[in-house]
């Protein structure tokens, strides 16, 4: 049986942003149903541990996010959590209960976006408030993500990036040092006891209308992971949010089946030859980073 490090699950492709680094879907809006999410979990069973709510969409949309998270307990599922964070201090309540979770990522590059944010401070004080309460009462690990670097590290030295989130953090933690971005993309800093920042290079998603990036290349999709849509399409990876690379769909056909059909083994195999099968991988750039 193909064990993954983790499958990750679309509860919803809705978003109540329209951030520049996050292409919106052309999929109508949608909701996973309790009774789709059950099922798909069962099918997963043995495939994984782990699950990560995300591909598109905000899942603390979801209005049956606490029941999904009861369901994902129940069949013995860890959850990891990525979000904008903007619905942290709404949801804080059914988050801190429950033993699903494992993991949330906040993408604090959001607010970089477009300015969507009019109060800033009360925005990150959110965050960090509910980062400190969950590691304080719970084993859950919370990353803070700002995804928006240029790859010129003068240039975000030069434009100050991030300067107003950074110094708010380095307060709120009263860190002695200041937080060097140009030293960090791709690392880590711990802030505090399973509270951590990651700083890294703004990524573009895989346009099938865009240019070839390269025929050869290596990615974990199908090794490492998988993804299914909130219509239950299953791709290969959590950057395929248009369901352009779909192995099949697991409310007419088993997990199992999907992931061993011949478009799934062409592609996998092909990673391990470093031969790009699929056009959407050619355009895609993120998978340079495993070369």
């Amino acid at each position: 049986m193909q064990k993954f490090s983790r499958i990750y699950i679309e509860i919803t492709n809705s978003c109540n942003l329209e951030c520049e680094f996050c292409p919106k879907t052309t999929r109508k809006p949608a909701f996973m149903s309790t009774e789709v999410f059950n099922r798909i979990l069962e099918q997963l069973k043995g495939f994984t541990k782990q699950i990560s709510f995300h591909v598109k969409g905000e899942p603390l949309l979801h209005p049956y996010l606490d029941k999904l998270l009861d369901i994902s307990y129940e069949k013995g599922f860890e959850v990891n959590i990525t979000t904008n964070g903007t619905l942290i201090d709404k949801t804080k309540n059914i988050l801190l209960n429950k033993p699903a979770l494992r993991q949330i990522n906040f993408s604090l590059h959001s607010f970089d976006s477009k300015k969507q944010f009019s109060q800033e401070n009360e925005y990150i004080k959110n965050i960090l408030d509910f980062a400190k309460d969950a590691t304080r009462l719970s084993p859950l690990i919370i990353s803070l993500r700002l995804w928006n670097l240029s790859t010129d590290n003068a240039l975000n030295l030069e434009k100050k990036r991030n300067q107003h989130l950074l110094t708010y953090i380095e307060n709120a933690f009263a860190m002695t040092s200041k937080i060097e971005e140009y030293v960090i993309a791709h690392q880590g800093i711990k802030l505090a006891d399973r509270i951590y920042l990651n700083q890294d290079h703004t990524f573009i998603w895989p346009d099938i209308s865009g240019s070839e990036v390269g025929k050869e290349g290596f990615c974990y999709g199908l090794s490492k992971q998988a993804a299914i849509l909130v219509d239950g399409t299953v791709v290969p990876c959590c950057l395929d949010g248009e369901g352009i690379m779909n192995l099949g769909n697991i409310n007419n056909t088993d997990f199992s089946d999907i992931i061993e059909s011949k478009r799934a083994n062409d592609i996998r195999n092909g990673f391990k030859r470093r031969h790009l099968a699929e056009e959407l991988c050619r355009k895609c750039h993120y998978r340079s980073r495993f070369n």
